[in-house]
């Protein structure tokens, strides 16, 4: 049992460990940094580096020798947690679509840093070689782990920075997103061989370790993978996450990270994997709860453990200045090869040379993944202590110029502009009017969408379609620290796009549908943003969410009240309603509700009755280009009774009563109502003439993610 002194000065380094890592973080993030370059910093100046030079060796008086064994354990907790973190994010619906870039760009910028690490093992061996402090160096063994240092880059860093930056919108951001998810298969699947050779002792050894850890792999994925599976029912049918529900999480996650280590391939691979065989569809919420509950114990406690017995194994000052040349061309060949590497497998990829520098400068960035992989190499036996230091050093300043080198590479009104470029490529080229069809509620499924919104659709079917999803984001509160806490919107992005573009192929009315989507904390901003980008003319929207419509002023806004008595609106091609009534005073939107509903009776081959107070002569020559199409028109005054039952009923925002309803907030100066109908037809003419050659739905629609600046980002 532990003394009394060793549990006191446990409980003490503790605190001091907390009290360091918070405040580096929040120095870090005041300098623009993420916070781990900080805390990582702190963990450092705890150790002979800088507290290690005041007299006395405060460093080993705060850190008793019996005390440091079970910082180590805590540490490796903390471990444990994060690489199951790591696994968890990872989601290769974010490769989906851009697989062979990603491959390009991940395959490169592996293969020229670990050649490169492998030539320097070979310069560095005859300095680091002492197998006194080293007892498994080899040059062997020394080839093969540099080239897995040099190789890394840390997903949850560059996603962070990527949030921070907004730009998971843009090229850069989803390439590189794809390719660092592709990075951590490869890296961490040639650790786990490397870590096999290094501790077999013989072939025999390494033989048996491999075909253990093939046996763990298939074990994982055909049996825990399918059983894991349920956790997404389980969490539904309780509604959130239950104590009973962390339970398994974790023991399952215990279980794996123990299993590999006793293969001998080291526990971080075990947790790893387990985030990996995780449910991922569906299960976004799932994540951000199991994120919540962990932030807690890794951030606070258990990281900063991992930081500071890394700072207690790192001493600078044994560097020396026989070691700057080496400290030197360990961050030339970390920094050129990632870069180069990246660089040349997006251009190879057909990625501008701007975008291509961004995504090479974001894949440099390491962090706290370069130094769990330092953390294995010291742990077999394969660095020195001073070469330990000076990739620690590597690890902290890749990270560091990320930022800056981002910055440089990629202003922010390059991301701006590239942003609203790219949704504007996105969309199907048309004559027709464009409508943007607004869904709030992308949790349910295809089919229920289309019945949820049937009236909506059909009210859109005449127009180009761009169906644009808004999805909810975190509130800024909730924020989390651990990991990259915004991976599962990030998933949930790439389930809520696939899901559009299944609608987009469902609907049976427009000739082209495009797709666009983004997470946001003020949909107003965001659809304005999007409208604009899309050149939108109708913005249709379900009644539920009036509230956006009254904000909405870049384009009139058409809600659809799905719930009201009467009949439906068909698609193109069915006979819906009997006939369209539009009660339109003789305002802007009165005007703007019977563009809509002339637009409406033409594809639903229905007749028009105008209810008005304006002159009938005027309305009727005002409405000649949609006679001359074959539309059917009277126009009555309001002081007439007419249908309200069979009709479907179409209303100005002033009016009270009507299944679709016009709202028009737009600022700018109005055109008359006969150049607005002419204007407006003569594309359905046009439409009408191009739908002999249909256009297919775009297949490559853009992810929108928002961040600091933007949303889940708007904080």
């Amino acid at each position: 049992m532990a003394d009394t002194h060793t549990v006191t000065f446990l409980l003490l380094d503790v605190a001091v460990v907390i009290a360091a890592a918070r405040a580096g973080g929040f120095v870090a993030r005041k300098l623009g940094q993420p916070a781990v370059v900080g805390e990582i910093a702190a963990g450092i100046a705890l150790g002979p580096s800088l507290l290690g030079l005041f007299p006395g060796n405060p460093d080993e008086w705060l850190f008793p020798t019996e005390v440091r064994p079970l910082l180590l354990a805590i540490a490796q907790l903390g471990l444990v947690l994060f690489m199951f973190i790591v696994g968890l994010e990872l989601d290769m619906r974010l490769i989906k679509g851009r697989e062979r870039a990603a491959a390009s760009i991940s395959l490169s910028s592996i293969i020229l840093p670990f050649a490169l690490g492998a030539a320097l093992a070979l310069i560095l061996y005859d300095q680091h070689d002492d197998k006194s402090l080293a007892p498994n160096v080899s040059l062997a063994n020394l080839t093969l782990f540099l080239g897995i240092a040099m190789s890394i880059t840390a997903f949850p860093v560059l996603a962070r920075i990527l949030n921070d930056r907004g730009m998971m919108r843009t090229v850069p951001g989803v390439f590189s997103l794809a390719a660092a998810a592709v990075d951590d298969i490869v890296a961490w699947t040639l650790l786990a061989f490397v870590t096999a050779i290094i501790g077999g002792e013989n072939v025999g050894d390494v033989g048996k370790i491999v075909g253990l850890s093939l046996l763990y792999c298939a074990v994982m994925f055909l049996v825990v993978r399918p059983l894991l599976a349920r956790l997404v029912e389980w969490r539904d049918t309780a509604g959130r996450m239950t104590p009973d529900i962390l339970a398994v999480v974790l023991i399952g996650l215990f279980l794996s990270a123990a299993a590999t280590e006793w293969i001998g391939i080291h526990l971080i691979i075990g947790a790893f994997v387990f985030g990996a065989v995780m449910p991922k569809v569906g299960a976004e919420q799932l994540h951000r709860e199991i994120l919540e509950r962990l932030e807690q114990a890794s951030v606070l406690l258990l990281l900063p453990m991992f930081f500071v017995v890394t700072g207690l194994a790192v001493d600078l000052s044994g560097i020396g200045l026989d070691g700057l040349w080496q400290l030197v061309l360990v961050l030339l060949v970390a920094i050129a090869g990632k870069f180069l590497g990246a660089f040349a497998g997006a251009r190879a990829s057909a990625i501008p040379g701007r975008q291509s520098a961004a995504i090479a400068v974001l894949m440099n960035t390491r962090g706290l993944t370069e130094l769990v992989i330092l953390s294995v190499g010291l742990s077999l036996d394969v660095l020195t202590p001073q070469l330990y230091a000076m990739l620690v050093v590597m690890a902290l300043v890749t990270t560091v110029l990320t930022a800056p080198l981002l910055r440089l590479a990629y202003p922010d009104s390059v991301v701006a502009n590239d942003i609203a470029e790219a949704e504007r490529l996105a969309l199907a080229a048309g004559s027709a009017n464009r409508a943007m069809v607004v869904l709030t509620d992308l949790d349910a499924s295809v089919d229920e969408l289309l019945h949820r919104h049937r009236r909506l659709f059909g009210a859109a079917a005449g127009y180009d379609v761009v169906l644009a999803g808004v999805l909810s984001v975190t509130a800024p509160a909730k924020r989390l620290e651990v990991g990259v806490p915004i991976m599962p919107d990030f998933a949930a992005m790439a389930s809520a796009v696939e899901k559009l573009n299944m609608l987009g192929s469902a609907l049976p009315g427009p000739d082209s549908v495009s797709v666009l989507c983004r997470f946001s904390a003020d949909p107003v901003v965001d659809l304005t943003e999007m409208a604009e980008n899309a050149n939108i003319d109708f913005i249709f929207l379900d009644s539920s969410r009036s509230e956006i419509a009254d904000g909405l002023q870049i384009a009139p806004v058409v809600t659809v009240d799905e719930r009201a008595p009467g009949p439906d609106i068909a698609a193109s091609g069915d006979r819906g309603a009997a006939s369209i009534v539009c009660v339109a005073p003789e305002t802007r939107a009165g005007r703007t509700a019977i563009l809509v509903a002339a637009g409406l009776a033409l594809n639903e081959s229905a007749p028009l009755t105008i209810v008005t107070g304006a002159s009938r002569r005027r309305m009727l020559a005002d409405l000649e280009p949609a006679i001359d199409q074959g539309l059917e028109i009277s126009v009555i005054d309001r002081k007439r009774s007419y249908d309200r039952v069979a009709a479907l009923i179409v209303v100005a925002d002033e009016e009270t009563d009507g299944t679709v309803k016009v709202v028009d907030h737009v600022g700018t100066s109005e055109e008359g109502l006969g150049d607005r109908v002419s204007r407006y037809f003569e594309r359905v003419v046009a439409e009408r003439v191009d739908s002999a050659a249909p256009r297919p739905i775009l297949g490559q629609p853009v992810h929108t993610h928002t961040t600091a600046h933007e949303t889940p980002e708007r904080h």
